[in-house]
Parts: C-alpha cells; sequence; structure tokens
C-alpha cells in the first residue's frame, strides 16, 4: 500500500507540474522528465510522451490496465479516482481543488465576514470561523476558535475548497500559507503591501487561486480603473479616489470607524506607490491634499498606502501619472498627521486604535463615494477624458440592513469569488484586480448591486 500511494503522490505531482508548465509556457522538461521517469520506476511500464498531449485534452496516462483519454481534467479526476479508490494522498484533493468550488470557509464573523458568508452561503457551502460567535443568528456554521492556532487551522483549512479571510491585515498571511500549502483557494480585502507582496511569492508556485486586495481599494476601484483605462489607445492620467465617510458628520475629525481602525491607521502611516511624471516612486500618505467637490458638497483627498494594488506595476511605462487618494470631509488629514505625527502615536498603533474607536464608533448611516478619472488618446488621436462616479448608500439584504461600507466590500469580494468559480477567472496563482473585466463583475449575481 505505502508504494501504491506514492506512485499516487508521484502521478498527482507530474500531473500538477504538467499544469503548471503548460499553462506558464514554462517548458522545465528537465522536471518533468525527472517525475516520469520516478512513475515509470514504480509502475514498471512507460509514461504517454508529454510532448505528444495538448493542453486542450490535458492529460493522458496510462494507469493500472486503463489509458485515459479526457477531454478535461474534470473527467480525468472521476476516472482517475473510479480506478484508485484507495489514493488518500493529499496532492489529489489540490487537483480537484482547480476545478471545484464548493465548500468555503470564511475567517472574520464582523459585519463585512457575516455579510460575505451571507452571500457566498446562497451558492456555497460555507461555514464561518472566529475567536467569538457572532451575536446574531447566522445562516451558516460558525466555528470558534483562535485565529493563531496554527495547528487548528492546519487542522481545518484542507477540508475546505477556499478560504476568506475578512481579517485586520496582520492576521492573513498565517492563513493565506497554510492555503497555499494544501492547494486551497484564498482571497482577502488587505490593503497591506507586505502582506500582498508575501502572498504574490506564494502564488508563483501555487496549484490554487492567491487573490487578496479584492475590496473596495484596492479591488473595485482598480476594476474601474482598467475599465476606462481599456478604451484608451494611449493612455496620460489615471486617478482613483474612494471615501468611506458618516452621511452626517459631526466633530472635527468628520470620521467614523465603521471598518477596521488598523487597516485605517495602516494606510496613513505607510508609504503610497504612484507613477508621477513617468516615473514609478513612493510618496508619503497624508500628504498630496487636493479639494474634491461632489455633487455641490466639498471634500479632501489625500495619498493613503496601498488603494493601487498591483496597479503601478501593471502600468508602469504607460502614462505619465497614476494615483490613488482617500476622500474625506475638510479637515480630516491635517488632525490626523497631528495625531500620528506630533503627537508621535505612529509608535503605538494599538493605542491610536483604541483612542480612535472610543471617540469615532460605527454610524448605521454612511455612503461610499467612489470616483475615478482616465485621460488619454483615443483611436481618433484626440485627447479625451472618461469618469465614472456613483455613492452607494445602505441597502436591505434578507430583511436586515446593511452599511454602504458593508455591502460594498463584501459584494466586491464574493463577485470575484463568482468569477473564479464560474472560471471567468484563472483557476490557478495570483489574480491582479486590475486583470478583472468590470462588466464581468457586475453580471455576477453580487456585482448586479453596483448597478
Amino acid at each position: 500500500m505505502t508504494q501504491t500511494r506514492h506512485l499516487d503522490d508521484i502521478l498527482v505531482c507530474l500531473t500538477l507540474k504538467y499544469i503548471e508548465v503548460r499553462k506558464n509556457g514554462n517548458r522545465n522538461v528537465k522536471m518533468l522528465k525527472q517525475l516520469r521517469r520516478k512513475y515509470e520506476i514504480y509502475s514498471s511500464k512507460p509514461l504517454i510522451d508529454y510532448e505528444q498531449l495538448s493542453f486542450q485534452t490535458t492529460l493522458s496516462f496510462e494507469f493500472p490496465k486503463i489509458c485515459l483519454f479526457p477531454r478535461s481534467l474534470t473527467l480525468f479526476l472521476l476516472l482517475f479516482h473510479a480506478s484508485t479508490p484507495h489514493l488518500t494522498c493529499g496532492n489529489f484533493y489540490s487537483i480537484n481543488k482547480l476545478i471545484n468550488m464548493k465548500n468555503i470557509l470564511v475567517f472574520g464573523m464582523g459585519k463585512v465576514g457575516s455579510l460575505v458568508g451571507i452571500l457566498l452561503n446562497k451558492r456555497f457551502e460555507v461555514n464561518g470561523f472566529d475567536k467569538f460567535l457572532p451575536a446574531e443568528t447566522l445562516p451558516f456554521k460558525v466555528i470558534q476558535g483562535d485565529m493563531q492556532n496554527t495547528s487548528l487551522l492546519n487542522e481545518l483549512i484542507p477540508n475546505y475548497d477556499t478560504v476568506v479571510s475578512c481579517l485586520p491585515y496582520n492576521l492573513n498571511l498565517p492563513i493565506a500559507k497554510i492555503a497555499h500549502q494544501h492547494g486551497v483557494h484564498y482571497f482577502d480585502l488587505t490593503e497591506d503591501v507586505h502582506t500582498t507582496d508575501e502572498i504574490r511569492k506564494m502564488a508563483t508556485q501555487s496549484t490554487s487561486v492567491m487573490a487578496p486586495q479584492c475590496g473596495l481599494a484596492p479591488g473595485l476601484i482598480g476594476i474601474i480603473g482598467a475599465e476606462l483605462a481599456s478604451r484608451f489607445e494611449k493612455l496620460r492620467d489615471i486617478e482613483l479616489r474612494v471615501g468611506a465617510l458618516p452621511r452626517f458628520p459631526n466633530g472635527l475629525l468628520g470620521y467614523s470607524f465603521t471598518w477596521s481602525p488598523a487597516g485605517v491607521i495602516n494606510e496613513y502611516i505607510n508609504d503610497a506607490e504612484v507613477i508621477n511624471n513617468g516615473v514609478r516612486k513612493m510618496v508619503p500618505s497624508l500628504d498630496g491634499l487636493e479639494s474634491i467637490n461632489i455633487e455641490g458638497r466639498d471634500y479632501e483627498a489625500f495619498s493613503t498606502s496601498g488603494g493601487l494594488g498591483t496597479m503601478c506595476e501593471t502600468y508602469e511605462g504607460k502614462l505619465d501619472t497614476l494615483n490613488y487618494k482617500t476622500i474625506r470631509y475638510p479637515g480630516h488629514m491635517k488632525l490626523m498627521r497631528f495625531l500620528l505625527y506630533e503627537l508621535i502615536m505612529k509608535e503605538n498603533r494599538e493605542l491610536a486604535e483604541k483612542i480612535l474607536t472610543e471617540a469615532k464608533p460605527p454610524v448605521a448611516e454612511d455612503v461610499v463615494h467612489v470616483y475615478a478619472v482616465v485621460e488619454g488618446w483615443k483611436t481618433n488621436g484626440k485627447l479625451a477624458r472618461e469618469e465614472y462616479f456613483k455613492s452607494f448608500n445602505p441597502i436591505e439584504i434578507d430583511g436586515h440592513q446593511w452599511r454602504a461600507i458593508s455591502w460594498t466590500t463584501a459584494a466586491s469580494l464574493v463577485s470575484v469569488i463568482e468569477l473564479v468559480a464560474d472560471k471567468k477567472l484563472p483557476q490557478n496563482g495570483f489574480i491582479k484586480q486590475e486583470d478583472i473585466k468590470f462588466d464581468d463583475l457586475l453580471a455576477t449575481s453580487n456585482g448586479r448591486l453596483f448597478k
């Protein structure tokens, strides 16, 4: 039995490697030959030459008296599993996750995480996970446990096809690493650049999807910006703006923490990546102040970290200006600079979070402004400008009222998951938000909420 299982491991590893090199166009002949040789030694049978195969027919293997010529990976797995009922190696399930997305584990049962679970539960089998059970009853099971218990996570995550993290950015990496190790699709909402960079490194050798940054910014705003940019022959500027605000602000700060205070402070402190005068570089956050008037009301906007996701990499060398700024009520930036820099609260983030959360608790009536503008030259050679602007307010879902920041964030994330499940996005590796077509997102059951 041990030798048989080892044979299965080699065969499955060969399958995964074959998919990887064919999809990436990287003919790693040496690796394939080594794996083929191991298979032939253990099976005492020659393997069909992979050079005779095409990616369209996917795979053909000679296995215990059966020659399989499947038209798809799905058929291959069904026949392969039927002919080898003893197969128990974890790698088989890694392949299975490439073609199936049925059961999903959502980490973090706050407002956004709970709604993500509710929306996903309409189509998939969903479980939640949090340190504390939610106060309100949810239409799916919630597992109670410690996010930092890696033994528990290693035991739990392989049982799912997909994991979704709706946790603060600093808790995402351990979950992403375990998902990567077990070939489980991974999605999150992070705006943190370091977290995204680490996930991208994993994704280079991933058999599953690794898709961070699926919220509003980064996320939806990049998808919208890329859609506008696609209408031009040559680009000059892309400027993206998002603001999640109380509809009826009070106090000098004019703000309410309707989402993670840790995330807000993180994007206020870390530097922001931009393209300026054609040069890709870093600039300080809480800088670059500008005035915006939206439907007769004055706002300000300033640089914050992470909102562009991977767009600077994508558009480097293709335009003069690319930047993202956060929209706030006038005076907000000056006060946050005073708090974080003059009072040196940037050195004590936990205390800053506590002060701001207690001073500015969430409000029920909020609004999300999404604004994108792109300038460039159309095919007729004329300079033109394309804009997108929309304000989103609280809505009712399944008889419950949800804040604008909660449903827009959740719907954006779940729409991307739907696109992966529907095979409209790559089935493995890193997904850039700007590679997602806005029309495809709007066509999903949750993307329709943005229309």
